[in-house]
């Protein structure tokens, strides 16, 4: 095969945009991360053609990257993989040596270290939701994380919705991929689908929307249901509103971690994710999807809601332990 001269940035800028038709935006923001790495390897390794890269260079990249990432299994794996479709996108075109996709090693998982635990709990999320009901009602932030969690949408879906996809009379908002106008969600058209909602959730939003809410429009004309005076709010804000607020401190909890709240930097909002009990959004999303099959919800049910398939919620968002799955299919079967 003869290969063709390509350096390691424009090789990233072409696969990007090759992959951009059938990638969301954050799985392709997710890549371009991780391959983010790579170029510094390269460039730090005076690598300016990829046409010389070889198996060897790779286990010194995967080395390296473990080394000055300091990465856990789950982590090496992930990037260790992406690195592995790069590869194979460069043989496709003549980049990289043929076959060199399969010298890229990465760790093999345990099936328990496949997934994480990482969830916020229903007493939590239940103590959270009264503090903000009480001291911060119908502010964007107590909004954004009681529709997380009542919902169990991911952050892009509650990013993307608008104004108008709330019906507040029939109980229930529409999410829509909408990637024109700047709100595409995972799974795109595939995603999109009605969610009910519950009277309470419904109040909160009727009383954010006739109080609260800033009179503005995004950049594409649209009304975001989650807005700031600058118009919709962006998904850092979102996290970081997460991240602030799952701190125990915040919410009446004594710290767990024995910490002085006067000397914590966790304490400072700009370092909340500092916090050993902090989550980000996708815990909430876990903790929701193993509150509602703990409530005995169907998982099919749930499945719909959150947008997500039986054999992903058993494999990566159930935290019910097996006792409590037999105690809930004893419940259904005792009357058989």
């Amino acid at each position: 095969m003869s290969l063709k001269p390509i350096d390691p940035e424009t090789a990233l800028d072409f696969y990007l945009a090759d992959r951009q038709a059938e990638l969301s935006q954050a799985t392709l923001y997710s890549h371009s991360s991780r391959l983010g790495h790579f170029l510094r390897w390269c460039d730090q390794e005076d690598i300016e053609n990829l046409n010389d890269l070889s198996g060897r260079q790779l286990h010194l990249y995967r080395l390296w990257r473990r080394n000055e990432g300091d990465l856990r299994p789950v982590s090496e794996k992930t990037q260790m993989d992406t690195l592995r479709v790069f590869i194979r996108w460069l043989e496709s075109i003549e980049g990289v040596e043929r076959d060199l996709s399969t010298k890229v090693q990465s760790p093999t998982l345990a099936p328990t270290e496949n997934t994480r635990d990482v969830m916020l709990d229903a007493e939590h999320a239940e103590s959270i939701l009264t503090y903000l009901e009480k001291y911060e009602y119908a502010t964007l932030a107590h909004v954004s994380i009681a529709l997380m969690w009542h919902t169990m949408m991911r952050i892009g879906a509650v990013h993307a919705l608008d104004v108008d996809d709330y019906h507040s009379d029939d109980r229930y908002v529409v999410v829509s991929h909408r990637p024109k106008t700047g709100t595409p969600i995972k799974n795109k058209e595939r995603g999109e689908r009605m969610v009910a909602l519950s009277d309470q959730i419904c109040e909160l939003l009727d009383d954010w929307i006739a109080d609260r809410r800033p009179s503005v429009c995004d950049d594409h004309g649209r009304q975001p249901l989650l807005a700031t005076h600058y118009g919709r709010v962006s998904k850092s804000v979102l996290r970081d509103y997460v991240y602030q607020w799952t701190r125990p401190c915040t919410y009446g909890i004594p710290c767990p971690h024995n910490r002085d709240p006067a000397e914590c930097p966790a304490t400072d909002r700009d370092h909340a994710s500092s916090c050993p009990s902090s989550v980000s959004p996708h815990a909430i999303r876990r903790g929701s999807i193993t509150h509602y099959l703990h409530k005995e919800i169907p998982e099919k049910a749930v499945s719909d809601r959150a947008n997500v398939t039986q054999r992903v919620i058993d494999k990566h968002y159930d935290r019910r332990t097996e006792r409590e799955k037999m105690e809930q299919r004893r419940r259904y079967l005792d009357g058989f």
